[in-house]
């Protein structure tokens, strides 16, 4: 617990200062985890792949939330499309080209470059935004809305690219073809449980009247936990 609050307050200081200096938070994190690290001044040693990617799901889940919390509607959507668009398409094109590049010069193989494509697809909204404030840079008419929406967006995508490269080289038989049908079925399950669930909490959270405040972000985190848990439980049931 004490090195937990002492990573969780190292953490909150890191992005103040990501904030002066226009440095992207998530550099700042992996900085203080380094030096957290068994290798660093802290010496904490962790070994445990499935904690791990049990606490970045989590993480992503509520990442995800949290930017569809805050976006607002009438801002973004005449760029929709767009966005949709370059949340997707660019994000696999983006994919393609960082893959083919490490095949071709570092010398990996195809599968493990478009593994690595794949994970470094996306674009962080907050590393943007911190670094345009950090350097007083302003957008103008539709441009702002646009990068707020495709990079807050991209996430889903990567996501998918990861795990259908992931399963692409633990199973080699496995074809594009079916690869494909896997990504489609899986997003499409994905999107109607999103907005199903999204219509519903919308719903609930405008209605329900609770007793007292501080249940209100329970809600919320039921909420969270409902839309992620289930589109994966029927993913993989």
């Amino acid at each position: 617990m004490l090195a937990a609050g002492t990573l969780l307050l190292l953490s909150v200081l890191a992005n103040r200062l990501s904030d002066n200096f226009g440095v992207p938070a998530l550099i700042m994190f992996l900085l203080v985890g380094m030096l957290a690290g068994s290798d660093g001044i802290g010496g904490i040693h962790f070994d445990n792949p499935a904690a791990a990617n049990f606490v970045g799901v989590i993480a992503l889940a509520y990442i995800l939330f949290s930017g569809g919390l805050d976006t607002e509607w009438r801002s973004v959507r005449p760029v929709l499309w767009r966005a949709t668009i370059l949340s997707t398409f660019g994000v696999t094109i983006t994919a393609a080209l960082v893959g083919v590049f490490v095949w071709k010069v570092l010398g990996f193989t195809l599968k493990e470059g478009l593994l690595l494509g794949a994970i470094v697809s996306s674009t962080d909204a907050a590393a943007v935004f911190s670094i345009m404030r950090a350097r007083g840079v302003g957008l103008r008419g539709r441009l702002k809305p646009l990068l707020e929406l495709e990079s807050g967006s991209n996430d889903p995508m990567a996501a998918f690219l990861t795990i259908a490269a992931i399963g692409w080289l633990m199973s080699p038989e496995m074809s594009w073809q079916e690869l494909l049908v896997s990504l489609g079925i899986r997003m499409t399950i994905g999107l109607l449980i999103g907005v199903a669930i999204g219509f519903m909490a919308s719903f609930v959270l405008d209605r329900l009247r609770l007793e007292y405040d501080g249940l209100y972000p329970v809600l919320s985190t039921s909420i969270v936990l409902l839309s992620y848990s289930l589109s994966d439980v029927i993913n993989n049931g």
